[in-house]
């Protein structure tokens, strides 16, 4: 394992969790958690869980990622702020 690519991921697992949780944007949100699930999914390949990576990219940053987004886009307001 390479100690500094893994201090880097977590860096930005970080920032994208406190961003995800911080932005007012439903749809940046869903975008910024379909980047953390694919940031998860590099730190899983690069520890050596090869198969867990793969499920997490396909229904973390995949499926998840999609179906929130699509949720966004099917919601209707219902002040105008």
């Amino acid at each position: 394992m390479i100690f500094a690519f893994d201090i880097v991921i977590l860096v930005f697992l970080v920032i994208a969790a406190i961003i995800s949780l911080s932005v007012k944007d439903l749809l940046s949100a869903s975008m910024i958690f379909g980047i953390y699930g694919f940031l998860i999914c590099l730190l899983w390949a690069e520890m050596g869980a090869v198969d867990v990576a793969f499920t997490e990219a396909s229904v973390g940053a995949g499926i998840s990622a999609v179906l929130l987004v699509a949720t966004v886009y099917n919601t209707k307001r219902k002040s105008s702020d």
